[in-house]
């Protein structure tokens, strides 16, 4: 097998990056990375050396590509073909941009607001966390707006910024609320769940939902 995938199944980006390896049908192996055990975590940082994940070993190619972005620009190289990011440059350049919205605008205040809740009670940062706060409001009017008339968030195709959106918006919704009051939003959410590649992701991940801190 040339792919190899190093990750954790509750990982955002890594969920990210494992929906598009199963929309693409990819095979590859899953390498479950344990940053808290030492050996683990060495074993992983001889491939990421900054420990990000997904790391995604590709043998064929001789190449170990970083960051969930351009792993799945990775898979379209692969392949030979435009699948995840449309050949046209000014569609490119959409899907880029809500692939960057969710990232960025999403995924980076909600996490934020997780990391906090992993603090000692006297490192917590209220004022950080409502910042965060606001920044997540403010995103999810601005898609919501946007979200009316489409399907997927650049369009009519699946795309990069769909495997952005779908872990953003779940674990989005688990630390600032969207729904009911973004209809739209709610309902590109419940078309992202149904999608049989994230719903693979979403069962794969069930059994550490435990591990996510609630409050």
């Amino acid at each position: 097998m040339t792919l190899r995938f190093h990750g954790h199944p509750l990982s955002s980006f890594c969920w990210k990056a494992l929906t598009a390896l199963y929309e693409d049908g990819a095979e590859f192996e899953f390498v479950q990375v344990d940053l808290a055990d030492p050996e683990s975590a060495a074993r992983f940082r001889r491939i990421s050396p900054l420990g990000m994940m997904p790391a995604l070993e590709d043998a064929e190619a001789g190449r170990v590509v970083l960051e969930s972005s351009l792993v799945i620009e990775h898979l379209d190289l692969r392949r030979g073909a435009a699948r995840f990011l449309p050949a046209d440059p000014a569609a490119a350049q959409e899907v880029r941009f809500w692939d960057r919205f969710y990232d960025l605008y999403v995924q980076g205040p909600m996490q934020r607001i997780v990391a906090d809740r992993l603090r000692p009670a006297a490192a917590r940062d209220p004022f950080g966390v409502a910042r965060a706060r606001e920044q997540l409001r403010a995103a999810y009017a601005h898609a919501e707006g946007v979200m009316v008339g489409r399907t997927w968030a650049a369009g009519e195709a699946f795309t990069l910024a769909d495997c952005a959106a779908a872990p953003a918006l779940v674990y989005g919704e688990k630390v600032e609320p969207f729904t009911p009051a973004h209809p739209a939003l709610a309902a590109y959410l419940a078309r992202l769940e149904a999608r049989p590649s994230f719903a693979r992701v979403l069962a794969e991940a069930e059994p550490y939902a435990h591990m996510f801190p609630t409050g």
